[in-house]
């Protein structure tokens, strides 16, 4: 079947995304000849963000996206709570599959439906946001010749998922929100490239994501253990082989970048390093209480071995509280590395889109 248009846009961000989010839906058309399907990372609570975004919204018909349900040209479709929002077939999926990234609605299974059923006619938009969401998604867009815009990192309020998606795949426009609006309704206008054959790392995904069961020969195939365990449920990590970027799955099907993964043990670095250090602290009060009480007892040589024990405990304290200050040093001067990193990229060129 020959397509006239590029007609799915998937836009996906977390924190500092909802005013872009809005900018870009504003410029669109009624007429758009394309749906648009958004993740953005929200409490599984939370309903804000409907309000929020059709408010902004006056020539598309924004909704929550409902399951069976065939997406239509002019609609805004957000990803409800708790669910992946997946697009296959040209219908809405929610899938209840494991969290990615720790969340869902994740904006990598977004991604990969539109991948695996859209292949060219797909449009990939990555906004603000934290961590690496959405770098492995865009680039399964482009592996199956669909287009990737980025926000560009100098607007973000939160750098790190332009940053990734950059650093993750080709991506053909880098700019302001107001700027990707255009190349949205430009691109939207022009015939997509020849359809490929879906990658089959990214069909195993997208029916993780959708719910099913992990196909355990494919995964073997697609992956390799690793000696690192899953923060969630503590099986076994492999390493995804399909595209460039560091990724991670379970048997279960919890996915991980490597970033957010690095990020998850070391808030578990910091959380043990603190409990050890409490223990023993508690335990050094305890052995000096021991040593004053055979002390007054008229047991000096009692209360000299627990005097020394409690120095041991103490010093050993002394080198954990050294190491929790660094560790929070070290992070510090990476977060500022990081923005730096930012400062330094420019806008790619808008050239031809």
């Amino acid at each position: 079947m020959v397509f006239a248009n590029r007609d799915l846009v998937v836009i996906g961000g977390s924190a500092g995304a909802v005013g872009p989010l809005k900018e870009i839906l504003a410029a669109l058309p009624a007429d758009l000849p394309a749906a648009v399907a958004v993740v953005l990372h929200i409490p599984a609570e939370s309903t804000g963000i409907f309000v929020t975004v059709s408010s902004a919204v006056s020539a598309l018909r924004v909704k929550h996206a409902e399951e069976g349900e065939e997406v239509r040209h002019g609609h805004v479709y957000l990803a409800p709570p708790n669910r992946h929002l997946l697009i296959l077939e040209g219908r809405i999926r929610l899938g209840t599959g494991p969290r990615e990234n720790l969340v869902r609605p994740a904006i990598d299974p977004l991604f990969r439906s539109a991948a695996l059923s859209y292949g060219p006619r797909a449009i990939g938009v990555i906004l603000s946001g934290m961590l690496n969401d959405g770098a492995s998604g865009l680039a399964a867009i482009k592996r199956c010749g669909g287009m990737a815009l980025v926000q560009t990192p100098q607007e973000a309020e939160a750098r790190e998922m332009p940053l990734a998606a950059l650093e993750a795949a080709p991506v053909d426009r880098s700019a302001h929100a107001a700027d990707l609006a255009f190349s949205i309704r430009e691109l939207v206008a022009q015939p997509p490239g020849p359809p490929q054959p879906p990658p089959a790392d990214i069909a195993l995904e997208v029916e993780i994501a959708a719910g099913g069961a992990v196909d355990r020969g494919a995964f073997a195939r697609l992956s390799k253990p690793t000696a690192l365990t899953c923060p969630d449920c503590g099986g076994v990590l492999s390493e995804m082989l399909g595209d460039k970027s560091v990724r991670f799955r379970c048997q279960v099907g919890h996915a991980y970048d490597g970033k957010t993964l690095m990020t998850r043990q070391e808030h578990e670095v910091d959380e043990a390093m603190r409990v050890a250090l409490r223990i023993i602290e508690e335990r050094a009060a305890l052995v000096e209480r021991m040593g004053r009480d055979a002390s007054t007892t008229g047991r000096a040589g009692m209360a000299e071995t627990y005097e020394t024990r409690a120095a041991e405990y103490r010093s050993y304290a002394d080198v954990l509280r050294t190491a929790v200050l660094r560790q929070i040093e070290k992070r510090a001067a990476f977060e500022t590395e990081d923005g730096d990193e930012a400062e330094r990229r420019g806008p790619m060129e808008p050239g031809a889109v």
